[in-house]
Protein backbone atom coordinates (compact mmCIF):
# COMPACT_ATOMS: atom_id res chain seq x y z
CA UNK A 1 0.00 0.00 0.00
CA UNK A 2 1.59 3.00 -0.96
CA UNK A 3 1.86 6.15 1.35
CA UNK A 4 0.73 9.20 0.34
CA UNK A 5 3.14 12.49 0.37
CA UNK A 6 3.12 14.19 3.46
CA UNK A 7 1.35 17.99 3.15
CA UNK A 8 3.80 20.66 3.10
CA UNK A 9 3.53 22.22 6.35
CA UNK A 10 2.76 26.11 6.18
CA UNK A 11 5.59 28.11 7.23
CA UNK A 12 5.71 30.02 10.34
CA UNK A 13 3.44 32.87 11.31
CA UNK A 14 6.63 35.33 11.60
CA UNK A 15 8.35 33.66 8.20
CA UNK A 16 4.69 33.46 6.25
CA UNK A 17 4.65 37.13 4.42
CA UNK A 18 8.56 37.57 4.63
CA UNK A 19 9.19 39.33 1.14
CA UNK A 20 5.93 40.59 1.13
CA UNK A 21 3.84 43.47 2.10
CA UNK A 22 2.85 42.20 5.48
CA UNK A 23 -1.69 42.42 6.42
CA UNK A 24 -2.81 44.28 8.93
CA UNK A 25 -4.88 42.77 11.30
CA UNK A 26 -9.01 43.52 10.24
CA UNK A 27 -10.09 45.46 13.27
CA UNK A 28 -7.33 47.83 13.01
CA UNK A 29 -7.43 48.02 8.85
CA UNK A 30 -11.09 49.25 9.47
CA UNK A 31 -10.14 51.60 12.36
CA UNK A 32 -7.38 53.26 10.83
CA UNK A 33 -9.68 53.67 7.00
CA UNK A 34 -12.23 55.31 9.26
CA UNK A 35 -15.24 52.50 8.75
CA UNK A 36 -15.41 52.20 12.37
CA UNK A 37 -14.35 53.17 15.44
CA UNK A 38 -11.81 50.26 16.77
CA UNK A 39 -14.12 49.21 19.08
CA UNK A 40 -17.51 48.89 16.79
CA UNK A 41 -15.50 47.69 14.33
CA UNK A 42 -14.47 44.71 16.81
CA UNK A 43 -18.51 44.37 17.64
CA UNK A 44 -19.06 44.51 13.55
CA UNK A 45 -16.64 41.51 12.95
CA UNK A 46 -17.92 39.21 16.29
CA UNK A 47 -21.79 39.91 14.69
CA UNK A 48 -20.39 38.57 11.26
CA UNK A 49 -21.00 41.89 9.30
CA UNK A 50 -17.96 41.43 8.18
CA UNK A 51 -16.15 39.63 4.99
CA UNK A 52 -12.70 39.67 3.19
CA UNK A 53 -13.02 37.72 -0.33
CA UNK A 54 -16.23 36.39 0.37
CA UNK A 55 -15.79 34.80 3.45
CA UNK A 56 -17.52 36.12 6.93
CA UNK A 57 -14.62 36.91 9.02
CA UNK A 58 -15.41 36.48 12.84
CA UNK A 59 -12.23 37.50 14.58
CA UNK A 60 -10.85 40.75 15.04
CA UNK A 61 -7.10 39.84 14.27
CA UNK A 62 -7.97 38.37 10.97
CA UNK A 63 -5.29 39.21 8.72
CA UNK A 64 -6.18 41.39 5.57
CA UNK A 65 -4.21 39.95 2.56
CA UNK A 66 -2.51 43.28 0.12
CA UNK A 67 -5.28 43.87 -1.86
CA UNK A 68 -8.43 42.20 -0.53
CA UNK A 69 -12.03 42.50 -0.80
CA UNK A 70 -13.51 43.21 2.11
CA UNK A 71 -17.31 44.14 2.85
CA UNK A 72 -19.55 45.63 5.72
CA UNK A 73 -23.12 44.35 5.83
CA UNK A 74 -22.56 43.14 2.25
CA UNK A 75 -21.12 46.89 0.86
CA UNK A 76 -17.76 47.05 -0.07
CA UNK A 77 -15.46 49.04 2.29
CA UNK A 78 -12.19 50.95 0.93
CA UNK A 79 -9.39 50.04 3.55
CA UNK A 80 -6.81 52.77 2.15
CA UNK A 81 -5.81 54.96 4.39
CA UNK A 82 -7.48 58.59 4.87
CA UNK A 83 -5.65 62.18 4.74
CA UNK A 84 -4.08 63.06 8.31
CA UNK A 85 -6.39 64.60 9.83
CA UNK A 86 -5.62 66.28 13.73
CA UNK A 87 -8.46 68.44 15.95
CA UNK A 88 -6.87 71.08 18.12
CA UNK A 89 -9.47 70.71 21.39
CA UNK A 90 -9.26 73.23 24.55
CA UNK A 91 -9.09 70.73 27.46
CA UNK A 92 -10.99 71.91 30.34
CA UNK A 93 -9.18 71.03 33.98
CA UNK A 94 -10.93 68.11 35.40
CA UNK A 95 -10.40 65.56 32.90
CA UNK A 96 -8.13 62.31 32.46
CA UNK A 97 -5.86 62.31 28.98
CA UNK A 98 -6.86 58.57 29.10
CA UNK A 99 -9.44 56.35 27.56
CA UNK A 100 -10.29 54.61 31.24
CA UNK A 101 -12.34 56.92 33.50
CA UNK A 102 -10.79 56.61 37.36
CA UNK A 103 -13.59 56.88 40.04
CA UNK A 104 -15.57 59.61 38.70
CA UNK A 105 -12.99 61.92 36.72
CA UNK A 106 -14.41 62.32 32.90
CA UNK A 107 -11.68 61.42 29.91
CA UNK A 108 -11.18 63.86 26.89
CA UNK A 109 -12.37 61.12 24.83
CA UNK A 110 -15.81 61.42 26.84
CA UNK A 111 -15.75 65.42 26.00
CA UNK A 112 -14.45 65.06 22.60
CA UNK A 113 -15.97 62.00 20.56
CA UNK A 114 -19.56 63.37 20.97
CA UNK A 115 -19.16 66.43 19.24
CA UNK A 116 -17.54 64.73 16.16
CA UNK A 117 -19.54 65.10 12.56
CA UNK A 118 -20.75 61.72 10.93
CA UNK A 119 -18.06 62.74 8.45
CA UNK A 120 -15.04 62.04 11.76
CA UNK A 121 -16.69 59.70 14.20
CA UNK A 122 -15.49 56.91 12.00
CA UNK A 123 -11.98 57.24 13.14
CA UNK A 124 -10.21 56.21 15.75
CA UNK A 125 -8.47 59.34 17.60
CA UNK A 126 -4.83 59.34 19.44
CA UNK A 127 -4.18 62.02 21.62
CA UNK A 128 -0.91 63.37 20.96
CA UNK A 129 0.80 63.58 24.46
CA UNK A 130 -0.90 64.38 27.70
CA UNK A 131 -2.28 66.88 29.81
CA UNK A 132 -2.24 66.28 33.57
CA UNK A 133 -5.71 66.15 35.12
CA UNK A 134 -5.88 69.80 36.29
CA UNK A 135 -3.89 70.88 33.54
CA UNK A 136 -6.01 72.94 30.77
CA UNK A 137 -5.29 74.13 26.90
CA UNK A 138 -4.26 72.55 23.92
CA UNK A 139 -4.48 68.93 23.24
CA UNK A 140 -4.30 67.35 20.41
CA UNK A 141 -6.04 64.48 18.64
CA UNK A 142 -4.85 62.46 15.35
CA UNK A 143 -6.07 59.42 13.19
CA UNK A 144 -2.40 59.01 12.17
CA UNK A 145 -0.29 56.89 15.03
CA UNK A 146 2.74 58.30 13.14
CA UNK A 147 1.72 61.82 13.65
CA UNK A 148 1.76 60.96 17.21
CA UNK A 149 5.33 59.21 17.65
CA UNK A 150 6.67 62.43 15.32
CA UNK A 151 4.88 65.42 17.74
CA UNK A 152 5.97 63.71 20.96
CA UNK A 153 10.16 62.63 20.03
CA UNK A 154 12.39 65.10 21.49
CA UNK A 155 14.41 64.45 18.35
CA UNK A 156 10.96 66.53 16.21
CA UNK A 157 12.07 69.64 18.60
CA UNK A 158 8.46 70.58 18.34
CA UNK A 159 8.01 73.74 20.94
CA UNK A 160 5.47 73.24 23.37
CA UNK A 161 4.34 76.76 24.88
CA UNK A 162 2.80 76.82 28.21
CA UNK A 163 1.56 79.34 30.66
CA UNK A 164 2.03 78.63 34.79
CA UNK A 165 0.32 80.58 37.22
CA UNK A 166 3.10 79.79 40.91
CA UNK A 167 2.67 80.42 43.97
CA UNK A 168 5.95 82.82 45.05
CA UNK A 169 7.06 85.48 43.13
CA UNK A 170 8.80 85.09 39.59
CA UNK A 171 12.21 86.94 38.21
CA UNK A 172 14.04 86.50 35.12
CA UNK A 173 17.10 85.97 37.46
CA UNK A 174 14.48 83.38 39.50
CA UNK A 175 14.20 81.48 36.07
CA UNK A 176 17.73 81.32 34.62
CA UNK A 177 18.47 78.03 35.30
CA UNK A 178 15.79 76.86 32.75
CA UNK A 179 16.89 78.76 30.27
CA UNK A 180 20.61 77.89 30.37
CA UNK A 181 19.57 73.58 30.78
CA UNK A 182 19.12 72.43 34.40
CA UNK A 183 19.37 68.30 35.84
CA UNK A 184 16.05 66.38 36.70
CA UNK A 185 15.58 63.51 38.45
CA UNK A 186 15.48 61.81 35.42
CA UNK A 187 18.35 63.63 33.39
CA UNK A 188 19.11 66.70 32.24
CA UNK A 189 16.35 68.70 30.23
CA UNK A 190 16.67 71.05 27.14
CA UNK A 191 17.31 74.79 27.62
CA UNK A 192 13.79 76.53 27.56
CA UNK A 193 12.66 79.45 26.38
CA UNK A 194 10.95 81.49 29.70
CA UNK A 195 9.64 84.58 29.50
CA UNK A 196 8.08 86.13 32.85
CA UNK A 197 4.67 87.97 32.01
CA UNK A 198 4.33 89.28 35.77
CA UNK A 199 5.48 88.26 39.46
CA UNK A 200 2.91 85.07 39.27
CA UNK A 201 2.85 84.12 35.58
CA UNK A 202 5.58 82.48 33.72
CA UNK A 203 5.90 81.13 29.61
CA UNK A 204 8.13 78.76 29.48
CA UNK A 205 8.25 77.00 25.91
CA UNK A 206 9.88 73.17 25.66
CA UNK A 207 10.74 71.23 22.59
CA UNK A 208 10.73 67.39 24.61
CA UNK A 209 7.33 66.40 26.74
CA UNK A 210 8.53 64.80 29.85
CA UNK A 211 6.27 63.95 32.67
CA UNK A 212 4.95 66.64 34.77
CA UNK A 213 8.53 68.89 33.02
CA UNK A 214 7.33 72.17 33.49
CA UNK A 215 5.94 71.66 37.17
CA UNK A 216 9.67 69.95 37.95
CA UNK A 217 11.59 72.92 36.48
CA UNK A 218 9.86 75.26 38.30
CA UNK A 219 9.69 73.85 40.85
CA UNK A 220 13.15 73.29 41.39
CA UNK A 221 13.55 76.82 41.40
CA UNK A 222 11.34 77.47 44.34
CA UNK A 223 8.20 78.44 41.98
CA UNK A 224 5.42 75.81 42.79
CA UNK A 225 2.83 75.76 39.83
CA UNK A 226 -0.43 76.76 40.86
CA UNK A 227 -2.10 76.05 37.61
CA UNK A 228 -0.83 75.15 34.33
CA UNK A 229 -2.11 76.30 30.78
CA UNK A 230 -0.65 74.86 27.28
CA UNK A 231 -0.91 77.63 24.72
CA UNK A 232 0.61 75.98 21.39
CA UNK A 233 2.35 73.32 20.24
CA UNK A 234 4.47 74.11 17.15
CA UNK A 235 2.70 77.10 15.43
CA UNK A 236 -0.67 75.68 16.30
CA UNK A 237 -2.82 77.76 18.90
CA UNK A 238 -5.57 77.71 20.97
CA UNK A 239 -7.06 81.16 19.04
CA UNK A 240 -10.73 80.83 18.26
CA UNK A 241 -11.46 77.69 19.94
CA UNK A 242 -13.79 77.93 23.25
CA UNK A 243 -12.99 75.84 26.12
CA UNK A 244 -14.65 72.32 26.19
CA UNK A 245 -14.92 72.92 22.75
CA UNK A 246 -12.48 71.80 18.49
CA UNK A 247 -11.51 72.53 15.42
CA UNK A 248 -10.33 70.61 12.81
CA UNK A 249 -7.16 71.91 11.59
CA UNK A 250 -6.34 72.48 7.67
CA UNK A 251 -3.64 70.35 5.83
CA UNK A 252 -1.63 73.82 6.15
CA UNK A 253 -1.20 73.78 9.80
CA UNK A 254 -0.52 69.90 9.84
CA UNK A 255 2.50 70.29 7.33
CA UNK A 256 3.63 73.64 8.07
CA UNK A 257 2.32 74.29 12.27
CA UNK A 258 3.24 70.71 12.86
CA UNK A 259 6.09 70.01 10.50
CA UNK A 260 4.57 66.49 9.61
CA UNK A 261 3.66 66.12 5.75
CA UNK A 262 1.45 63.04 6.57
CA UNK A 263 -0.40 61.26 4.55
CA UNK A 264 -2.75 61.88 1.26
CA UNK A 265 -3.82 64.56 0.55
CA UNK A 266 -0.71 66.29 0.60
CA UNK A 267 1.78 63.65 1.40
CA UNK A 268 2.06 59.40 0.80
Amino acid sequence: MSRKPDKPKPPPQHKRWEGKEKPDWLSRALARAGVFPQKEAEDAIRAGRVSINGRVAKMALTPVPPGATVKVDGLVVSLEAPPTRVLAFHKPAGLLSSTERQHRTGTVFEALLPQLPPELAGYTWHAVGRLDVDSTGLLLFTNDDKLVAHATSPDAHLPKRYVATVFSTASDERVEPLRRGMTLDDGPARPAKVNVRDEHTVEVTLTEGRHHQVKRMLGAVGLPVRALHREAVGSVDLEGIPEGTFRLLTDDEVREGLRYEGRTPFGP
